[in-house]
Order: C-alpha cells, then sequence, then structure tokens
C-alpha cells in the first residue's frame, strides 16, 4: 500500500507500483482532498486516524499489508500500523512528517520554529484565499527558496488547489498524540529512510525515529532531499524494493535490525 505526500496524489508512485506489480497486490491511498479523493468537510479537525480509515479496508487481504510512505504519507503509515498492527508486514517510510514529534522535544528550536512558522504562513494565505501564495511558501520550504517560480504553470495549479488540504495536514500532525513508545512496540521491520540534503525539520525528526524505534533499519541516503521519492525515484523505489524483498524472502531486514548507515 503506497501512501503519497502532501502535494501530491497516488500518480506519485506510478514508478514504483509497476516496479513492484512482479510480486504484490499493489494499492495506492489518496488523502482527503488529493485526485479523486473528496476533501474533508466536518466540522471537526481531521486527524491522521482519519486519513487512516481511508486506507482501513485494503488491510484485509489474509497475508498481510506492507506500508510504504512519503512524508505526510510516512507519518500516515506509521499511524496505520499502530491502529492495525495485526495487518501490517511491514512499513518503510521516507522522512515521515511527525511534527508533534518535534515540538515536543524542544518548540525553541530553530527547526520546530521553522515548521510552526510555515504551517501559520499557509493557514494565513489559505484564510485570505491566496492558496497561490501558500504553496509558493510551502514548495520552497521544502524544496529550497526559488522552486515554486521554475515549476511550469499547471503544476503550480494543481498543488494550489490543494493547499487547504495542506492546512488541515498540518493541523492533524502538530496535534497527533503518536508517541515513539506506540512504534516501539510494533513487532514488524521497518525501513526509515531519509536524505542528506534535507531541511532541519525532517533531519530532526529522523534522529528523535532512530531514538525511539531503535530496532528499526535507518538509512540516510546521499545527495537527496525531503522529495527525494519524486527527484530521485529510481533510487529511492531500488532501495524500497530492495527492503521487501528481504522481508519476503527472510521475514527480517538484512543486515539486521537496529543497523544505521549512509549508502553511497
Amino acid at each position: 500500500m503506497l501512501l503519497h505526500s502532501s502535494t501530491g496524489s497516488a500518480r506519485q508512485w506510478a514508478g514504483l507500483e509497476q516496479q513492484l506489480a512482479r510480486y504484490y497486490r499493489v494499492h495506492t491511498v489518496e488523502f482527503h482532498g488529493h485526485g479523486a479523493q473528496p476533501s474533508w468537510t466536518r466540522a471537526s479537525r481531521m486527524t491522521l486516524a482519519d486519513e487512516a480509515a481511508l486506507a482501513a479496508p485494503l488491510l484485509a487481504a489474509p497475508e498481510g499489508v506492507h506500508l510504504v510512505g512519503h512524508s505526510y504519507g510516512g507519518a500516515v503509515a506509521l499511524k496505520l500500523a499502530t491502529l492495525h498492527p495485526q495487518a501490517v508486514r511491514s512499513v518503510t517510510v521516507y522522512e515521515p512528517v511527525l511534527f508533534h514529534w518535534l515540538i515536543d522535544d524542544d518548540s525553541d528550536a530553530p527547526a520546530a520554529r521553522d515548521v510552526v512558522a510555515v504551517a501559520e504562513a499557509v493557514r494565513r494565505a489559505v484564510a485570505r484565499g491566496d492558496c497561490q501564495a501558500a504553496a509558493e511558501r510551502f514548495i520552497d520550504f521544502w524544496s529550497g527558496a526559488g522552486t515554486w517560480a521554475l515549476l511550469p504553470a499547471g503544476r503550480r495549479e494543481g498543488v494550489a488547489a490543494r493547499m487547504d488540504a495542506v492546512r488541515q495536514h498540518f493541523d492533524a500532525l502538530i496535534a497527533e498524540p503518536l508517541r515513539g513508545r506506540d512504534l516501539a512496540r510494533l513487532p514488524i521491520p521497518m525501513l526509515c529512510l531519509s536524505g542528506t540534503r534535507t531541511v532541519a525539520a525532517t533531519r530532526r525528526i529522523a534522529a528523535l525515529l532512530r531514538d525511539a524505534v531503535p530496532q528499526a533499519r535507518h538509512e540516510l541516503l546521499p545527495g537527496l532531499g525531503h522529495m527525494g521519492p519524486v527527484t530521485h525515484a529510481a533510487l529511492v523505489n531500488a532501495r524500497i524494493q530492495a527492503f521487501l524483498d528481504d522481508v519476503r524472502h527472510a521475514g527480517v531486514p538484512t543486515p539486521g535490525p537496529g543497523r544505521f548507515c549512509v549508502l553511497g
């Protein structure tokens, strides 16, 4: 089951979906306000559990499900695994944006302040109806100043159209009660990927994940930023497939749990 990032859709995983189809029945899930999925319109604030509920019907496979998620999708994958541990065979995440962890760790740290500032900027821009400004701040935060201006007009329009959903993502992530001990109790193989060129916020979250889930495999991919699964899809997809092959053949990832390494 492949879970996309905040401004993405199921199409983000088209390459990986094709790559894995030889051995797996592959499903992609789109979150509220993305692709064909209607926006969240209830009066209550949306939560990660609400997003996870979109994927829950797919967990009925008797052989279990492997979860793969990027960014927001990574956070939802981790939440889904804690809600349905009996149905999940493995979890692979690339820089899950566990913002509550970041703020709880040190709300005055620059990384935490950066996230809160971007969330507030997006919230204000959406409230005044300027989704283009919200999208520019969001994209430039994750991919570097000036990235928004270089995107094709059609791509900018698509991202801007999702910014109210992105606002809801920030709210859900900052309020999310998921704790490290919830993940540490999961008796399943886990792969946590991160890039060396990511922003300070996700760099710190990766370190917090290493401390909270030492039994998982943690890997740092040189030269990749937060959007690595999109900008370097072949590299990331190959690593995901290798991990899933290890799980499928041996039941556990090799060369062993708790290993941290930089792949070069």
